[in-house]
Formats: C-alpha cells, sequence, structure tokens
C-alpha cells in the first residue's frame, strides 16, 4: 500500500492527467469509439490499464525517482507539444499518442527507467487504440476486403449457396451486401492482433519457439475470423433477410468475429503445446540398449 506522503506526490499528476484528457476522452467517446471499426478502442484502454496494475508489484521492486532526468522531462514536454497540436488542429492520432506518451513520460520521471521497461507492454499496447490516418486504411483496406470477399464467395460457392460476387459485393440468391470496411477492414485486422498479443502477454510462455509461431499465426487466424463474421452475416442475411442482416444479428457478428479469433488462438496454442511436448517425450525416450 503506497503511503499518503507518496499518494500525495501522485495528485498533482492525477488532476494534471483528468485536466487535459477528459475533454479528448470525450471526443473519443463521441467521435472515434462510436464507429463499428474502431469500438475496441474502450477494451484495448481498460485492458492497458489492467495490465499496469497487475504489474504494480514489478514496478515497486525497481521504482526510483528519476524526477532530476533531462532525457525523462524532454520526453514529457514533447508529449504535451504533441497534446497542443492535435488538439489545437483536431488531429485524434496525435491526441491518442500524446496521452500514452504522457504516460511513459510521466512513469519515467516518478518511477524511473527500469520501471518504464517493466510496463513496457501495457504502453505499448494503448498504441492499438490510436486511429491510423484515412490514406493509409484507405490504401490496406481494399486489397483485405477483396481476398475476405473472394474466400467468402468461394467457400459458400463449395457447400452448395447460389453466390457470386463483384468486387467486395456479394450476390446470394436475392439479397446484395456489401463488404463494408468495418467487417473486413484494416482496423478490425489490428483489433484481432491486439487480441492476438494480448493472450500472448497473459499466458506468458516460456517456450521461445511457441510465442514466436503463434504470434506468427495471429495474422491468419485474424484474417480467419473476419471471413468468418462475413460468413455469418451473409448466412443470416441468406436465411433471415436483409433485415436481420444489418439489425441485431450485425451487431452479433462482431462478436462472433471477436469469439472466433480467440477459439482460434486457443486452439493453435494448445495444438504448439502438443506438439512440443510430444516432441520433448521423444527426446526423453531412454535408450533401450544395454551395454556390459
Amino acid at each position: 500500500m503506497p503511503s499518503p506522503a507518496a499518494l500525495r506526490g501522485w495528485l498533482p499528476v492525477a488532476v494534471g492527467f483528468l485536466v487535459l484528457f477528459v475533454p479528448s476522452f470525450h471526443t473519443f467517446m463521441t467521435q472515434v469509439w462510436t464507429y463499428e471499426d474502431s469500438a475496441h478502442g474502450p477494451i484495448i484502454l481498460a485492458l492497458s490499464l489492467w495490465l499496469l496494475f497487475k504489474r504494480r508489484a514489478d514496478v515497486a521492486a525497481v521504482a526510483r525517482d528519476n524526477m532530476g532526468s533531462v532525457p525523462a522531462w524532454i520526453a514529457l514536454l514533447l508529449g504535451m507539444l504533441l497534446y497542443i497540436v492535435g488538439r489545437s488542429q483536431q488531429i485524434l492520432a496525435f491526441e491518442f499518442a500524446s496521452f500514452v506518451w504522457a504516460m511513459v513520460a510521466i512513469a519515467w520521471l516518478k518511477l524511473g527507467a527500469r520501471a518504464v521497461r517493466t510496463l513496457w507492454f501495457p504502453f505499448f499496447f494503448m498504441l492499438f487504440m490510436i486511429p491510423l490516418p484515412a490514406s493509409v486504411v484507405a490504401m490496406l483496406t481494399m486489397p483485405m476486403k477483396m481476398a475476405v470477399s473472394y474466400t467468402t464467395e468461394h467457400l459458400l460457392f463449395w457447400a452448395g449457396y447460389p453466390i457470386a460476387r463483384s468486387g467486395v459485393i456479394l450476390q446470394i440468391g436475392q439479397y446484395q451486401l456489401l463488404v463494408a470496411d468495418a467487417c473486413a477492414g484494416l482496423q478490425t485486422l489490428l483489433a484481432l492482433e491486439s487480441l492476438g498479443l494480448f493472450y500472448l502477454n497473459v499466458v506468458h510462455h516460456t517456450s521461445t519457439f511457441r510465442n514466436v509461431v503463434l504470434a506468427i499465426l495471429i495474422v491468419p487466424i485474424s484474417f480467419s475470423a473476419n471471413v468468418l463474421r462475413v460468413l455469418a452475416l451473409t448466412l443470416i442475411t441468406y436465411y433471415f433477410g436483409d433485415a436481420a442482416g444489418q439489425g441485431f444479428l450485425h451487431g452479433f457478428a462482431g462478436m462472433v468475429l471477436f469469439v472466433s479469433a480467440l477459439v482460434l488462438i486457443i486452439s493453435t496454442d494448445t495444438l504448439l503445446q502438443w506438439l512440443i511436448a510430444a516432441r520433448q517425450s521423444r527426446r526423453a525416450v531412454p535408450n533401450d540398449k544395454a551395454y556390459p
């Protein structure tokens, strides 16, 4: 439990953060997080804060006052400049980034560089809630939507459904569906990537091979989860009509996306565990030959 003196030392920091970032988070909640392709932002923030709280004991073991550090003060100044530019020019990506940068700088000043290294993953994880520039999203989203549309079309065609495709528009029966950015876009892929990295950090495997392979496989797992979501929406529309596909069940398909991604990640991790255990058991088999 922190001492009263330590809590009083953090009080100005807390007040400063509230004054600066409560208006910013009001903007995020009303202008960014209301859209489906960025609705994962509050989840990322909540999980990051939980990770920071979870590692409080590790931080306490290495914490050291660093208020005289010139690099830490420069980092805080850069974070404030980023905030001023983002807030005044309405560049939301800068505002998001200034929040993360300011937290890193404050931790550096109050707790020291070793504490920041201990907390590197929660700070890195927060970056997933920063919206990417529209030009980057537009450039990368269309090829991803095309790939998801192509895969969905062929899977349903092989299953015997009357489906055709024109670009990112799917025609199934009498219904047309546009594969939107929120269904198969870059932001959705990044949200699934963050889910996989969070899982890796929480389980904290000791096997480097297992961690590396699972981290690489998160990309195709995320793509597969996107395909499953579009498949679900397409079949919902085919069986229950366009109103069902665009109504409550559309939101339910979003839950299917993240649940299916989590199931695929856990299943892949379980398979890797089995393969590693099988390899280790083969190596541990004793030599049956006896020597005099």
